[in-house]
């Protein structure tokens, strides 16, 4: 194939199709039961696993199950609590401030907006993006490793973008009531099949149409 016949971008609706199809019951891989679990638990994914997150949040929580408790945790007591986690001497400091300012300025509830979620300590963001659309239902596309990677493969955000701006970028793309189980869906994509190292195309029902499948076949002559 001719590189001046290479696709630009995979068809967006060819890709959301293949997603659903592929991945119908993608969901958070995370574990919570309300939204402090859920804002406390994005919080610790942050350069680490999932399941390694899901390992020491029961202790955590059955420790320290609302901002009242925590926040009156020592920082000693919540690094023992999640120290196989990367990052946790930083991680326990945020979560003792998170909770603090929880109860001072919100009763120990956690807001729902965007602004009042991100003004609070170690709260970036892609974790506001998560919390709202799962704990509020309100539509968003967090942007994580395996979504910037899937993105940029596919053609729909340049290399150098960052994750806001992929952010914006797949939200002109595709449908708003679809975000947030694309979101998963992607992510459930990037670990199964579209791996960072060695992907697997040939297992991929959107080879024919990705950008960077076909540049590798032209490459190589494949």
């Amino acid at each position: 194939m001719s590189p001046g016949f290479l696709p630009m971008k995979s068809d967006p609706t060819l890709f959301a199709t293949y997603l659903e199809q592929a991945f119908p019951d993608a969901h958070c891989s995370l574990v919570f039961h309300n939204p402090f679990e859920a804002l406390v638990a994005v919080m610790l994914s942050a350069q680490t696993t999932d399941e390694s997150v899901n390992k020491v949040t029961p202790n955590l929580f059955e420790k320290y199950p609302d901002p009242f408790s925590m926040s009156k945790a020592s920082i000693e007591d919540l690094e023992a609590c999640i120290k196989t986690l990367g990052l946790f001497h930083n991680k326990a400091k945020n979560l003792s401030l998170l909770s603090k300012k929880l109860v001072e300025l919100h009763q120990g509830s956690v807001p729902s907006s965007m602004e009042e979620l991100t003004s609070l300590p170690g709260v970036g963001i892609k974790t506001a993006n998560v919390v709202t659309a799962e704990c509020f239902a309100r539509p968003s596309i967090p942007v994580d490793t395996h979504v910037a990677r899937v993105s940029r493969r596919n053609g729909y955000a340049k290399e150098s973008d960052e994750p806001e701006r992929i952010e914006k970028k797949l939200e002109k793309i595709f449908p708003k009531e679809s975000w947030i189980l694309l979101h998963h869906r992607i992510i459930a994509f990037g670990r199964e099949i579209c791996h960072a190292r060695n992907p697997e195309c040939n297992r991929c029902g959107l080879s024919s149409i990705c950008p960077y499948r076909l540049k590798a076949l032209t490459k190589t002559g494949k």
